[in-house]
């Protein structure tokens, strides 16, 4: 009797200590969220980020995907309820190129998610037949690249200054890509279309003007 009564309360030990450490998991679980949602509201709204901050989180999983990736265009889009701002973009969407797998791939990076069609963070598309570079389609290496989407936008703001007065409220367009006529990365600042626009391309090595109309 006494060795029964021995076995049963120690596994009445145990089953209050398993209670015990499920309660007391919850506390730690609950004050673990409540630290997680702290942060996130310290940090502030989600805000647009430069061209070269969105690409390096693109090319983690792009280098994942190819090992001899190549960047051929860096491009700004939109999300609805998000103001691009100054050549930062919410989102920005990267081509990149293997000539190992003779395969082109779109990634986007989105600062936020808005459904059902945009995630937060780094979306790979599905492949695309790539057959090598073309004057459409030149990959550049982006350790060339020593201007930001940001500081491209200063200097081509800047010789749109008067385009700008007479044509207000225009959005801009930014992209990065290599200029088949001058064979460098290039940045792309184009306010308006090319019947009615304002079009200035940045050198993406040394952030000078190449030309402006």
């Amino acid at each position: 009797m006494d060795k029964r009564w021995s076995r049963i309360a120690v596994g009445s030990c145990a089953l209050g200590m398993l209670v015990l450490c499920a309660c007391s998991d919850t506390p730690k679980s609950a004050e673990s969220d409540a630290k997680a949602d702290a942060a996130a509201a310290a940090a502030g709204p989600a805000v647009p980020v430069p061209g070269k901050t969105a690409y390096w989180e693109m090319y983690k999983s792009a280098f994942n995907w190819s090992k001899d990736c190549t960047p051929i265009k860096l491009e700004a889009k939109e999300i609805p309820g998000i103001k691009n701002d100054n050549g930062k973009a919410a989102l920005w969407e990267a081509t990149f190129a293997s000539d190992s797998q003779h395969q082109a791939r779109v990634f986007t990076y989105a600062i936020v998610a808005h459904p059902p069609d945009i995630y937060k963070g780094v979306t790979i598309g599905g492949p695309i037949p790539w057959s090598g570079p073309n004057r459409e389609a030149m990959p550049f290496q982006m350790s060339q690249v020593g201007v930001d989407s940001d500081d491209a936008f200063k200097t081509a703001q800047g010789d749109a200054g008067k385009w700008l007065k007479d044509h207000p409220g225009k959005e801009p367009a930014v992209t990065l890509q290599v200029s088949a006529k001058y064979q460098i990365p290039t940045w792309f600042i184009v306010w308006g279309d090319s019947k009615l626009g304002y079009r200035a391309l940045i050198n993406g090595m040394n952030g000078a003007a190449i030309t402006s109309k």
